[in-house]
């Protein structure tokens, strides 16, 4: 890798459709940037900021993310699981996650704060600890998913098959213990 850039804020920079060079990023702020089919492979970002990013179609293959907050970002259908999972550290805030993919990556104590994870695959993922605070999370998959310790008590719309997945001391709230049940096809009157 060439020598890293650093301390640098990006805004309305438009990066769709190229290959970021495979370089470190470190304490850098992204603000209203598109990622759109851009292919950030390869490269490192450290310490770094992505405010109001969309991430359409973007190319993550040994992509690292340390210590790195993306809020109110667009993120439709991003493989994470091509990322480098090396000191893998993130935080959402209110982003737009549906159709993502977290197959069989580790996520654990992850921030998921007013997000929309529909349709996202959590498969064979390590979420134990994560928080999914006010998540929307109708459709995601989670089949053998670790979700030990996770909180869902503020998030809506999932459903977890508990014989299925590793939930041990994960938090929920009465009205969510329905997704936990439906696989019975109960009636249950609150």
């Amino acid at each position: 890798m060439s020598k890293p850039i650093i301390d640098m804020t990006f805004e309305n920079k438009d990066f769709s459709e190229q290959k970021l060079p495979s370089k470190e990023y470190d304490n850098c702020i992204f603000i209203n940037c598109d990622f759109t089919n851009t292919d950030i492979s390869v490269v490192s970002f450290l310490e770094c900021r992505f405010d109001t990013c969309s991430f359409n179609k973007t190319l993550n293959k040994k992509t690292s993310f340390q210590e790195v907050i993306f809020y109110s970002c667009k993120m439709l259908g991003m493989n994470f699981s091509n990322c480098s999972d090396f000191l893998f550290q993130v935080e959402f805030d209110r982003c737009h996650m549906d159709y993502t993919s977290f197959y069989d990556f580790p996520l654990k104590n992850t921030l998921f704060n007013h997000c929309s994870l529909k349709e996202v695959d959590f498969t064979a993922a390590n979420i134990s600890g994560a928080i999914l605070n006010e998540c929307d999370l109708y459709g995601a998959i989670f089949d053998t998913t670790i979700a030990e310790n996770a909180d869902f008590r503020s998030a809506i719309n999932y459903i977890i098959d508990p014989e299925r997945n590793k939930i041990r001391k994960a938090k929920f709230n009465i009205s969510g213990v329905l997704g936990l049940l439906s696989k019975y096809d109960l009636e249950i009157e609150l």
